[in-house]
C-alpha cells in the first residue's frame, strides 16, 4: 500500500482513482465493508483503490478538549487499511488552511484535478469544506458535472445495531470486549512501543512495559486481563493498568503498563500488541504504595484466573 502524505505529493502517476473519504477510526466491520466494495468498483474501472485521510482528525483539529477517544492511532490504522487490501492512502494534514477551503475547490482541487476520480463512497451524512457547507448533494451534482460517480455507503449491523466508532467506544467504557470484538471483527488492541518508565514496578516485584498510548484520551481506562503479541511466538498473558498513576505521581496523558507473567527480558524499543480479554476493575488511587501493592498482587491473581 503507498502512503502519500499531503495534497502537494500527489503526482500525474496518481491521477485516476476510487476512492472513499473518512477518519476510519478503529476500521470497524462497517469501514471493511467500504473498502471491500471499493475493491470492487477499482477492478470494474481497473485503477487503484484510494482512502483519503485527514490527521489529526478534524473534531480533533476543532475542538481537541471535547474530541472523542480514538480507537486506533495512525500507525495501527494505516496497517489494518493495508490489510483490507487498499493500494493507496492519501493523509492530509487537517490545519486552517483545509478547514477554510471551500468545498468546491476540494472537490476540484484534490478529487479531480489531484486525483482524478472516477467514484467515490461517502456517508450520506458526509460534511466537508468551509463552515461544512459541503455534503452528499453537493458531491452528486458536481459529480455530475464533472464526471465522476458518488455513492453513500451501506449501514453494517451487529444485533440489530449500527456499527459505530462511537458504538465500540461505548462497549470499551463499559468493559463489554464482546461487542468490541463483535464490530471490529477482531479483539481489541492497542499496539505501541516499549518505552523506559521509572522502574517502580521492579522494586515490588511487577517489572512493566510502558507503552505510550499517543492519544489524547484513552478509550480505555483501568485495569485488565490481557495478552501480548510481538515478543514470542506465543501471546504473553499479563495485567495491564491504563490511566494516570494516581498513587504514584498523577501524571496527565494516560499511559499503558503490562506486567507479563513470568517474563523478564529487555525489551525497550519493541513494538508490542496489546489485545484486551478482560476488565477487572477501575483505576484509583491508594492510601499508600504499600496498599497498591497488595491490590496489585490481588489484580495479577485475578488476571491469571480470567487467562486460564
Amino acid at each position: 500500500m503507498q502512503l502519500i502524505r499531503g495534497q502537494h505529493n500527489l503526482r500525474p502517476s496518481h491521477r485516476g482513482c476510487v476512492a472513499t473519504i473518512g477518519n476510519f477510526d478503529g476500521v470497524h466491520l462497517g469501514h471493511q465493508a467500504v473498502f471491500a466494495a471499493l475493491g470492487e468498483k477499482a477492478r470494474q474501472y481497473g485503477v487503484p483503490s484510494t482512502v483519503i485521510l485527514f490527521e489529526p482528525q478534524p473534531m480533533e483539529f476543532f475542538r481537541p478538549d471535547q474530541a472523542p477517544a480514538r480507537l486506533t492511532r495512525l500507525r495501527e490504522k494505516l496497517i489494518h487499511i493495508r490489510a483490507c487490501g487498499i493500494d493507496r492512502v492519501l493523509l492530509l494534514e487537517f490545519n486552517q488552511h483545509l478547514a477554510s477551503q471551500e468545498a468546491e475547490d476540494f472537490i476540484e482541487n484534490v478529487l479531480v484535478k489531484g486525483l482524478g476520480i472516477h467514484y467515490l463512497y461517502v456517508g450520506d451524512d458526509f460534511r466537508f469544506g468551509r463552515e461544512r457547507r459541503g455534503n452528499f448533494s453537493l458531491l452528486k451534482e458536481k459529480g455530475e458535472a464533472l464526471g465522476f460517480s458518488v455513492a453513500s455507503m451501506d449501514t453494517v449491523c451487529h444485533a440489530d445495531c449500527r456499527i459505530s466508532s462511537t458504538r465500540i467506544r461505548t462497549a470499551l467504557e463499559v468493559g463489554d470486549f464482546d461487542v468490541a470484538q463483535a464490530c471490529l471483527g477482531r479483539p481489541y488492541q492497542i499496539c505501541g512501543r516499549v518505552g523506559h518508565g521509572n522502574r517502580r514496578g521492579r522494586t515490588i516485584g511487577f517489572p512493566t512495559l510502558n507503552i505510550n498510548l499517543h492519544r489524547r484520551v484513552s478509550p480505555l481506562t483501568g485495569v485488565f486481563a490481557v495478552r501480548v503479541q510481538g515478543l514470542a511466538e506465543q501471546d504473553l498473558p499479563g495485567v495491564a493498568n491504563i490511566g494516570t498513576r494516581p498513587t504514584v505521581d498523577g501524571e496527565g496523558r494516560p499511559l499503558l503498563e503490562v506486567h507479563l507473567f513470568d517474563f523478564d527480558e529487555q525489551v525497550y524499543g519493541c513494538q508490542v500488541g496489546v489485545t484486551f480479554v478482560s476488565r477487572i476493575r477501575e483505576e484509583r488511587k491508594f492510601p499508600s504504595f504499600d496498599d497498591l501493592k497488595q491490590q496489585i498482587l490481588q489484580d495479577a491473581a485475578d488476571a491469571r484466573r480470567i487467562l486460564a
